[in-house]
């Protein structure tokens, strides 16, 4: 894990903008689920995708275009977005942005 047990971190400073690119930081995994870090640098963006798992972004930082299922949701420093597992979604900068994504495994998976 890269958080240590009981200590007190700022998520948005655990991982750092790089030029042209998407940097990912994964904190916790277990068999529930994960919690990964992801810095987008303006311009940057993961194409459509689906998972089998839900995801929760919550944006630590900037502002992006998230979709989900064909609607474009804009997303700001606070605000959160579930992606229900099965379901098309994609995520563009529209400046530089930092997220947190939580991958939640259903029952069952």
């Amino acid at each position: 894990m890269a958080i240590d047990t009981g200590t007190v971190v700022t998520l948005a400073d655990q991982v750092d903008y790089q030029d042209r690119s998407v940097v990912s930081k994964q904190l916790v995994k277990n068999e529930s689920g994960s919690v990964t870090l992801f810095a987008f640098d303006a311009g940057e963006g993961l194409s459509e995708h689906t998972t089998p798992h839900d995801a929760l972004v919550t944006v630590l930082d900037g502002q992006a275009e998230i979709t989900v299922a064909g609607e474009e949701h804009t997303v700001a420093t606070g605000d959160a977005i579930l992606m229900p597992g099965g379901i098309p979604h994609a995520v563009f900068a529209r400046e530089r942005f930092v997220m947190s994504l939580v991958m939640l495994k259903r029952a069952g998976d």
